[in-house]
């Protein structure tokens, strides 16, 4: 069955947080619908890059900006802490972003064909040289590992150097002071993964499916699923070879053609939607707590 557009109702407009707004709609004598939240792009839509694409789900995920801000006021609270015990701790450095930069940028594949044209499938030189350097040099925080420092961070004592420990350590104070459990989007989440998946079954993302495999045999290659190519194992190998550029080159001429990852995007904004419209009242609970996370580490770090 193919997918139909609804109908949008006249609804009110409530701004709820900075990163989304809240939107409800009622008729005459009906029961008010739970509120939805709707997710502000950060950038112009442009149908040409699925950078500036945004799921309806994202309303209830946790944007770039409110994920670093919970992790500083986090690195705040336990860095304070483990100074009460004496101690002096440097947070593990953040690994720098590789590949897509948002939900949407890499979700269906990649799409820039001049980076394709020098890496094929795999992120720009410099990105991945940057993720490599911060790897090697370890994601430690500078703890012994074992000693009283570390027990004071993780907790599993009653005391160190004759104070208290909080439960959990240093770490599980903090986690309760700025989030609670608030950070935790697991129902929007799972939306999020189950519909990336299902909405492949969609008649017409099936259609573009085997329209763009179709292309891709007319350049000599046969994969089912544009996915399917940047996950050939030939490709997996740090270098980058001549027919991993050949390939993904060829891959992206073809999704121009056959416009497979919109009629994906497509297929999956509609089936979000539902989901959303079911499960809104939980789904508001969530980005409720988030919302509320999200001030506390406001807080924590204005006041550091």
């Amino acid at each position: 069955m193919r997918m139909k557009a609804r109908r949008a109702g006249v609804c009110s407009l409530l701004i709820v947080a900075t990163a989304v707004s809240v939107t409800g709609c009622s008729g005459d004598g009906a029961t008010a619908k739970p509120p939805v939240a709707t997710p502000k792009p950060t950038v112009p839509f442009d149908a040409a890059d699925p950078a500036t694409w945004v799921l309806p789900i994202e309303g209830y995920l946790p944007s770039e900006t409110e994920r670093k801000q919970i992790s500083q006021a986090r690195k705040i609270l336990v860095g304070t802490c483990m100074k009460d015990f004496g101690f002096s701790w440097e947070p593990a450095a953040d690994l720098p972003r590789l590949g897509g930069k948002t939900l949407v940028d890499w979700r269906y594949g990649i799409h820039d064909m001049a980076l394709a044209e020098e890496r094929g499938y795999k992120p720009a030189a410099e990105e991945q040289e940057a993720y490599d350097r911060a790897v090697e040099k370890g994601a430690l925080d500078g703890t012994s590992g074992t000693g009283p420092d570390t027990r004071a961070l993780e907790g599993g004592v009653k005391e160190v150097g004759g104070k208290p420990v909080p439960e959990g350590g240093c770490l599980g104070e903090a986690d309760r002071k700025v989030s609670a459990g608030g950070a935790n989007t697991t129902i929007a989440q799972t939306i999020s993964n189950e519909t990336f998946a299902r909405s492949q079954q969609v008649p017409e993302v099936v259609e573009a499916f085997e329209a763009w495999s179709a292309c891709m045999k007319k350049s000599g290659f046969d994969y089912a699923r544009p996915l399917d190519a940047s996950d050939d194992p030939r490709f997996g190998s740090q270098g980058v070879t001549p027919l991993e550029i050949k390939t993904a080159t060829a891959d992206i001429s073809c999704r121009d053609k056959t416009k497979v990852a919109k009629v994906w995007f497509d297929a999956e904004v509609a089936m979000q939607k539902e989901e959303i419209e079911a499960g809104a009242e939980r789904l508001n609970g969530e980005r409720k707590s988030l919302n509320a996370a999200v001030k506390k580490a406001a807080r924590v770090i204005a006041g550091s």
